[in-house]
């Protein structure tokens, strides 16, 4: 299964690598990721900063939030920098329920006591959730299974089991099932899918806010239909074309700069 997804990856990634990952400094791609992850990751929430204000944002901190932007929305936006910056930054680290939880704590810690009076950032839920036309079952029970979810990735990331992207979507997928938190599950699920790439050793993913209807759809689909293939799919060319459109960009970029005009 996925044999074609495989082999259009593969041939997306190594023009990627020819054109973006030999060429571009990797600090600059740092940045841009961490700018374009974290707008479109909050957005996907209901965050209304675009990649331009996040941008905005990064650069000038709380000195100058774009008009009609509220405090709340910029804290949301400054603490996910942190939270992407203390993942990212070590990623020979296994997945535990410690490293997941330090980290809800970092992308939480300003937002979460003012939206949800008496949840702790860096704590599971002590209720049952929903969210939108999703019911999630017993918290406890949910909860429980988390161990066994990181425990279970950890290994498949270590015999290289599957592909990484079948085991990044994998990953998503059954995390967001367990809901554990009070509020930032999906923002915790998307990052740590993009851990889970960059431990072996893949370029990270950004699901483009637009594409929310789609994404939620191929979620809903495993409680459903009781299958994550869609999911898996949608990782697959979510990622193949943001590859594609950076080299796009890229030699577009270069033929514009050789036929730059220097005369005055």
């Amino acid at each position: 299964m996925f044999a074609s997804e495989i082999k259009e990856y593969e041939e997306a990634l190594k023009e990627y690598d020819k054109t973006i990952g030999t060429k571009v400094a990797i600090e600059d791609l740092r940045v841009r990721h961490e700018i374009l992850f974290s707008a479109h990751s909050c957005a996907i929430e209901g965050n209304s900063f675009t990649v331009g204000d996040t941008q905005e944002l990064k650069e000038k901190g709380l000195g100058l939030i774009p008009q009609n932007k509220t405090l709340f929305e910029a804290f949301e936006i400054l603490d996910h920098f942190k939270a992407y910056e203390f993942l990212l930054s070590d990623t020979s680290r296994p997945l535990t329920e410690s490293l997941l939880k330090e980290t809800h704590k970092i992308m939480m810690s300003t937002t979460l006591p003012y939206k949800v009076p008496g949840a702790v950032p860096g704590e599971y839920t002590d209720t049952d959730m929903c969210a939108g036309e999703t019911v999630f079952g017993d918290h406890e029970i949910l909860i429980s299974r988390v161990p066994k979810l990181l425990e279970s990735t950890q290994k498949a990331i270590e015999e290289k089991s599957q592909h990484p992207m079948v085991i990044a979507a994998r990953f998503h997928g059954f995390y967001e099932y367990l809901h554990p938190f009070r509020d930032g599950n999906g923002r915790i699920g998307r990052l740590f899918s993009n851990y889970i790439l960059q431990k072996m050793g893949q370029p990270m993913i950004v699901i483009d806010s637009k594409d929310k209807p789609e994404y939620l759809d191929c979620l809903n689909a495993i409680r459903k239909e009781n299958t994550d293939e869609y999911l898996i799919r949608f990782f697959f060319k979510t990622a193949i074309n943001k590859m594609l459109q950076d080299v796009k960009d890229h030699k577009s970029a270069s033929i514009k700069q050789m036929m730059m005009n220097f005369a005055f």
